[in-house]
């Protein structure tokens, strides 16, 4: 069993650090998204935005991570339930904006993507 074959494209990169945003990344790629949650209702939303935006999703599952790890993967825009999105407005940097689930856009993943969309460009305007 020692000589599996492994079907690989491409120069072996699995050293490479993965996620997140890297200092070099030209602006306009993919949009990195975090939400903040536990459970299916993150899960759903995230397959959501993934599915309709073709953004990069990570997830954290309370804000305390959420906080810890925001500088180091820099995502151009953060989802979160109400509560947890108050506090990371406040703890969070500046430039990141957050963008608080309602009712609607838990029902209606059409009403996030809206609403992602809108944070990104008030974010883009804010910026130049």
């Amino acid at each position: 069993m020692g000589d599996v074959f492994q079907h690989r494209r491409g120069p072996e990169r699995r050293r490479l650090p993965r996620g997140g945003r890297r200092a070099d990344d030209v602006q306009g790629f993919a949009p990195l998204v975090m939400v903040v949650g536990r459970g299916e209702t993150a899960v759903a939303q995230s397959e959501a935005v993934l599915a309709r935006l073709k953004f990069a999703v990570t997830t954290s599952a309370t804000v305390d991570e959420a906080l810890r790890v925001l500088s180091g993967i820099r995502p151009d825009v953060v989802v979160a339930e109400p509560e947890a999105a108050s506090r990371i407005r406040l703890e969070a940097p500046e430039h990141v904006p957050v963008v608080e689930m309602n009712g609607e856009m838990r029902g209606n993943p059409d009403a996030l993507v809206e609403g992602i969309r809108e944070a990104i460009r008030a974010n883009d305007k804010g910026t130049r």
